[in-house]
C-alpha cells in the first residue's frame, strides 16, 4: 500500500468519505486534490461539477441539504499501489428536497422530504495523487434508497409534491 507522509491511501480514501457527512472546507482542501474529479457528479448540482475541493465539499453540502443525520459506517477496505476501494453503508434522514440535475445542468427531478430514513450500500473507488484523493468512482444502491424513502413506486400525491418542488427548483436555479 502507498504511503504519503505516514498515510496510507486506504486512510485518504476512507477520511475523504467520512468527511462528506460532517468535514469543514479545509478538511476538504487537506484530502482533496486541487485537479480531482468526481466521477459521479453528472447529476449533481453544477456547483459540485468543479471538482477540486470546491466541487466536493459543494457535494457535501448538496447531500447534507437534504438528509440530516448524514453518516457512512466503514465496512472494507481494499487498497492496491494509488487504487482503493471502500464497501460502505451511507444512511440519514430525507429532510429537504433533493434535487437531480441534467448532463447540462438543467434541474431534472427533485425529490420532496419525506421524514423516512434509509440506508444503502455503496462501493467507492479512489485514485490517490500526492496523497490526496484524485479521482472518485461509486457504485450505490439508488434503488434501493428511493424504496425506502417511498420514491419509488410513487404514489399520485407524492408524484403531485415531486412536480411542485421540481418546478421551485427550476426557479430557484
Amino acid at each position: 500500500m502507498s504511503t504519503t507522509a505516514g498515510v496510507s491511501a486506504g486512510e485518504v480514501a476512507v477520511r475523504s468519505i467520512l468527511i462528506m457527512a460532517d468535514g469543514e472546507r479545509s478538511d476538504f482542501d487537506e484530502l482533496i486534490h486541487p485537479r480531482a474529479v468526481n466521477r459521479e457528479g453528472e447529476n449533481e448540482p453544477p456547483e459540485c461539477r468543479v471538482g477540486g475541493p470546491a466541487g466536493f465539499y459543494a457535494t457535501a453540502l448538496w447531500m447534507r441539504t437534504a438528509f440530516e443525520g448524514l453518516a457512512y459506517d466503514i465496512h472494507h477496505v481494499i487498497a492496491d499501489g494509488n487504487l482503493v476501494a471502500v464497501n460502505s453503508t451511507m444512511s440519514g434522514r430525507h429532510v429537504a428536497p433533493f434535487v437531480v440535475y441534467t448532463p447540462g445542468g438543467d434541474v431534472d427531478t427533485a425529490f420532496p422530504p419525506t421524514g423516512k430514513t434509509f440506508a444503502v450500500t455503496q462501493s467507492h473507488w479512489f485514485r490517490i495523487e500526492d496523497g490526496k484523493v484524485a479521482e472518485h468512482w461509486a457504485n450505490r444502491d439508488d434503488l434501493g434508497q428511493a424504496q425506502q424513502l417511498g420514491w419509488v413506486p410513487p404514489t399520485p400525491a407524492y408524484l403531485f409534491r415531486m412536480a411542485r418542488a421540481k418546478s421551485r427548483a427550476k426557479r430557484a436555479a
